[in-house]
């Protein structure tokens, strides 16, 4: 079967990889088209982008202009704001961003306005102006149970009340206005559509119908919200021909009965059940006896009773139970939502059962899926799936209970899981490591939007509220629309993540220009993600001048041979080239990939600069941050250390390795899709208009820049009979070749902003990465 692409519609490029599932040492997941890492952005369905009117500000970003170009103005108000400021301020400002860049970054307006942009906060929650909230659930059980639901219905995510309130805040809150366009806009394409098909990717026992059951989701949730909020029954009646293609019972085939929703890949029985849950909930009132009969035959023969047999029978397609990524939060979401759905109708028991199994073992793997730090242990992309459905299952639990059992508090980290989020996020792009992930279709970084009010974090909504994916009909019910001020104010640029599982950092010179400095590096553990990594200890990316200079490659084909065998040193996953360390930005050794059991200690030092309230902010000269890992047991004993930092006021970067009497010959190397022009010790790398000068400092007799294909070296083993590696079209890796020996190699990365002359460029002195501290290059 050829590989599906999936195609970005703003940026007309491969967006979408497939999420890889285990069994039984069987992994597959949807083949993945050509993927150039500088294209992929954030990966969402099919979005329209209804912009609103922006007043009271003073300019707008210039496309190159940097973010050292403008003075700072890092003041910000104080004391909470009344009900007739934030009024005031939503009619001034309108959204903050209103367009994003290539990669679906916003981008913000340019303004000294620091009364526009305060602290983060919550009115309603500081004591005052309830009005501009939702009201309180007068559902409040005293003793809440799993299985005795609220009297009324919608019941799960959107309770009645909520609707009741929604076409006022529509009306004032700009935002909310334009994801109800946007949600609007997406019904009235795909009412014209034919029902989502069944169609196979790669096989059942592979990639299965993922896809069709995200895809079934995504237009249930917003066929049923049009219908709720026109009142147009021709809204319904789209989502009724969905469901009973979907249920098989309609005029087409639709899988196999009795396994229509492919047990063999769960995540399509639990998606598919989350959909036909949304449509028997949200659109109750308007089914007759037939059509809920029909939905609640599906959810129970097609998902609840093999959800049963998975916990109760230990059925071997109930893998995921023991597994702490999102296999086990999608899994278990859709089978609560489903048996939320019918509480009440069901005179089989089925869902009374399954909810004694999914709540405790959610809270035992799903909830335990960041790591201590806040880390998603698998990916950032595969953090979208956890967190979205994790979200799902308790926020259905909570609307439809009164309580979500400890799913929010099982894991204290979980709280710091969308900070792990907004700092993975470059100027540019994700630092997006390892594999991507499926289709996203219903998957998105909403989920922030419901964290925000559960932990109390109202920097979660104010960063997601501005993303391109925010417009779905769960923002409609999580975004609060008292959250008031910048996520920004106050900030920090840099964060040093420590569990020792992915340990990493992130750095950036503003969090408003998308055209400033990003860097972002991790070492960290190559076992304990789900087997999504690479071999990448001391990979690396950078963004400067709106354009992303050294990159990520993405995912493999997910359906090569092997490519999910395991994380074990033979696993033919470390053949391929987009998971070997030459497929990294990092140092290779004798063309040999990393250990894959090895640690690597890390440290990090930051200057703690914040940014202000401004969307204008100038770094001071001192400001810093630097990242360091000994990579020696990684690089199979060979000693090396190394060490990436921003000098001279964030405006350059500095890489570093140490390496000490290493016997083997050595390859440094970084892939880029921008034009590189080598010269001896000099490399100009220029894209999109841009240009970025590397040098390495000092370089010893013979060491110089080269070129080469983004291919496996020729010595590499041999692939799995049949199998071929993905190509890189358009990657370009710069090199630099080393003989076995010592050597302190600093490569330095000045990115040629318009408003700076050559002498403003500082050359670091070479300080052994041990010795580095915030004051050791000034």
């Amino acid at each position: 079967m050829a590989y599906r692409e999936s195609q970005d519609h703003l940026t007309n490029t491969n967006y979408h990889s497939v999420g890889a599932e285990e069994y039984g040492g069987n992994y597959a997941e949807p083949k993945k088209g050509l993927s150039k890492w500088v294209k992929i952005g954030i990966p969402v369905g099919v979005v329209i982008v209804v912009a609103a009117v922006v007043g009271g500000i003073v300019g707008s970003r210039s496309s190159n202009k940097s973010s050292t170009s403008s003075s700072a103005s890092n003041s910000g108000s104080t004391g909470e704001p009344n009900a007739s400021e934030v009024a005031s301020a939503k009619t001034a400002i309108g959204m903050f961003a209103t367009t994003t860049n290539a990669h679906s970054v916003p981008i913000y307006p340019s303004t000294t306005n620091a009364a526009a942009f305060t602290e983060p906060t919550f009115i309603a929650k500081a004591g005052s102006n309830a009005a501009l909230t939702w009201n309180a659930d007068t559902f409040q059980p005293a003793t809440p149970a799993p299985t005795t639901v609220r009297p009324d219905r919608p019941r799960l995510i959107a309770p009645a009340y909520k609707w009741e309130q929604l076409a006022a805040f529509v009306a004032s809150d700009p935002y909310m206005k334009q994801w109800n366009d946007t949600i609007m806009a997406d019904v009235n394409q795909w009412e014209g559509m034919d029902p989502v098909p069944y169609d196979i990717d790669g096989g059942l026992n592979k990639s299965g119908v993922l896809d069709v059951a995200r895809s079934v989701k995504q237009r249930i949730k917003a066929f049923a919200y049009a219908y709720r909020v026109t009142g147009q029954t021709m809204w319904a009646d789209r989502a009724w021909k969905e469901l009973q293609n979907a249920s098989g019972t309609g005029s087409q085939p639709f899988g196999t009965a009795p396994d229509n929703w492919n047990t063999q890949h769960f995540l399509d029985v639990a998606e598919f059940t989350a959909a036909f849950a949304i449509g028997y909930d949200w659109l109750y009132d308007v089914w007759t006896d037939q059509q809920k009969t029909t939905i609640r035959t599906a959810i129970i023969n097609l998902g609840l009773n093999f959800g049963i047999q998975a916990y109760a029978n230990n059925a071997g397609y109930g893998w995921w139970r023991t597994v702490n990524g999102n296999w086990n939060c999608v899994c278990n979401g859709g089978l609560t939502m489903g048996a939320l759905a019918i509480l009440g109708d069901d005179t089989s028991g089925v869902a009374e059962q399954i909810l004694g199994y999914t709540i405790d073992n959610a809270k035992a793997n799903c909830a335990m899926g960041p790591s201590s730090d806040g880390t998603w242990s698998e990916t950032p992309n595969y953090w979208y799936f956890g967190t979205t459905a994790q979200a799902e299952m308790a926020s259905s639990l909570l609307t439809a209970t009164g309580s979500t059992y400890g799913l929010m508090t099982a894991n204290p980290t979980f709280a710091d899981t969308g900070l792990y989020h907004m700092y993975v996020y470059g100027n540019q792009q994700m630092f997006d490591y390892g594999d991507h992930g499926p289709n996203k279709f219903s998957t998105t970084a909403n989920a922030m939007m419901f964290q925000a009010s559960q932990f109390n974090k109202p920097e979660y909504m104010l960063f997601q509220r501005d993303r391109i994916d925010a417009a779905e009909p769960w923002s409609m019910f999580w975004y609060d629309p008292s959250v008031t001020g910048a996520f920004w104010n106050n900030m920090p640029l840099d964060h040093y993540f420590d569990d020792p599982l992915d340990v990493w950092a992130s750095m950036r010179s503003s969090w408003t220009d998308v055209n400033g400095l990003f860097v972002a590096m991790k070492a960290g553990n190559h076992t304990g993600h789900q087997t999504h990594g690479d071999l990448d200890a001391g990979d690396f990316v950078i963004d400067a001048l709106g354009v992303r200079w050294a990159g990520e490659l993405g995912s493999g084909d997910y359906l090569s041979d092997g490519y999910f065998s395991s994380e074990a040193t033979d696993s033919q996953r470390w053949l391929y080239y987009r998971t070997r360390t030459e497929g990294q930005n990092c140092l290779v050794v004798n063309h040999q990939n990393q250990n894959v059991n090895a640690a690597t200690p890390s440290n990090f030092g930051s200057s703690n600069t914040a940014q202000g309230s401004s969307t204008v902010f100038e770094d001071p000269s001192d400001s810093t941050a630097f990242f360091t890992a000994d990579l020696t047991a990684t690089n199979n004993g060979a000693a090396i250390k190394r060490g990436i930092r921003l000098i001279n006021g964030r405006k350059q970067v500095l890489l570093q390795d140490d390496i000490t009497n290493v016997q083997q010959p050595m390859e440094w190397r970084m892939h880029t899709n921008a034009t590189v022009t080598t010269s001896g010790a000099s490399a100009t790398l220029t894209l999109d208009g841009n240009t970025m000068q590397v040098q390495i400092l000092d370089p010893p007799a013979g060491v110089v820049f080269g070129t080469a294909e983004a291919v496996r070296y020729a010595d590499d083993p041999a692939l799995p009979a049949g199998m071929t590696d993905q190509p890189n079209p358009g990657v370009t890796v710069l090199t630099i070749e080393l003989p076995a020996g010592s050597y302190n190699l600093q490569v330095l990365f000045n990115p040629q902003w318009p408003d700076m002359q050559a002498s403003d460029f500082k050359t670091p002195a070479m300080v052994a990465i041990d010795q580095w501290s915030l004051t050791s290059h000034n």
